[in-house]
């Protein structure tokens, strides 16, 4: 028994240990993807849009005053300008996804006017909205049944006709114990 147990935990470790040894390290940053170019620089919010909405993106990546020309026509938005935003080397700038973007993730570019560098930011398009997302009401039709039906009249059938097997089945215990028999 005791090396069942053992055997056991020691997979469910090495099973851990493989799982967290698989996981991606998190940046904290921007990841420099090549020579002029930051990948995750550029931050898109929201980042999931429904189409017809108004994305707004902004970065630091072109230092103090900084502009910057966007580029959305991966969505099919086409170019727009990035100014200096109200923080401290922060350029920002806003687009509208067109109403007939398909769902998907979009990559967004935006190009630093002083030093050319590139800065890039995901942008997902979906069909709904997260303010519009619709949530399940009442119960699954599974066949199974509930504690609770809709009729007042069955539920208390079915909780005295629980109640008739408790005490039958206490009263045959205790006849038992006595040693009546059944």
């Amino acid at each position: 028994m005791r090396r069942t147990a053992r055997l056991l935990t020691g997979t469910a470790l090495a099973v851990a240990a493989v799982g967290l040894a698989a996981q991606a390290p998190a940046h904290a940053g921007p990841v420099y993807a090549g020579e002029g170019e930051v990948s995750g620089g550029l931050t898109v919010r929201p980042s999931s849009v429904v189409p017809g909405e108004r994305a707004v993106v902004n970065t630091t990546a072109c230092g103090q005053g900084g502009s910057a020309a966007g580029d959305a026509s991966a969505v099919g938005a086409g170019t727009f300008p990035l100014a200096p935003g109200t923080e401290e080397g922060e350029a920002v700038g806003r687009f509208e996804v067109p109403p007939s973007a398909q769902p998907g993730t979009y990559e967004i570019v935006a190009t630093c006017g002083g030093s050319g560098l590139r800065v890039t930011g995901d942008l997902v398009v979906t069909l709904t909205s997260a303010r519009e997302q619709v949530y399940p009401k009442g119960s699954v039709k599974t066949g199974v049944g509930g504690a609770l039906g809709p009729d007042p009249v069955q539920t208390a059938a079915g909780v005295a006709a629980l109640a008739v097997a408790a005490a039958g089945g206490t009263w045959l215990l205790h006849r038992r114990a006595r040693g009546d028999g059944i």
